[in-house]
């Protein structure tokens, strides 16, 4: 595959309606106000097979920048970071038995964490896809 060709498959895989953390952590803002926070598809490729994925508790309280969680695979183990502060309102229980999900779709089925944002979404810290894009590469 030339560079050509995996530059645009690499931004064809990021979402232009999400936002991004440098650490690699996707931001979608729901209907509700409530922040539903994944890892992107080149987190997820780059990690190669997820074999397990630790999330934080419901009710959990998280500043912007703190560790919420744990990425395993076959390769390595990685820090996942809050991209944003407020309160966990829920966690994908589905990562428990079924961790590949991360892998398999990273930006729907395979979301880690919900979040009540301490305020209103602020872009401030986190990149648009184009940003994103020219990020990774």
């Amino acid at each position: 595959m030339t560079s050509s060709n995996l530059s645009q498959r690499i931004m064809s895989n990021i979402p232009a309606d999400l936002h991004y953390a440098k650490s690699h952590e996707w931001v979608k803002r729901e209907s509700d106000g409530i922040i539903t926070i994944g890892i992107t598809d080149y987190a997820q490729n780059s990690l190669g097979d997820i074999t397990y994925v630790q999330t934080p508790k419901v009710g959990s309280k998280l500043k912007a920048g703190d560790v919420f969680g744990v990425v395993e695979s076959v390769k390595a183990a990685s820090d996942l970071y809050a991209p944003m502060a407020g309160e966990v309102v829920a966690i994908n229980e589905q990562l428990d038995q079924k961790p590949e999900t991360v892998n398999q779709d990273p930006y729907s089925a395979g979301w880690m964490l919900k979040l009540r944002p301490d305020a209103p979404l602020s872009t401030d810290g986190l990149l648009d896809a184009e940003a994103y894009g020219k990020l990774i590469g």
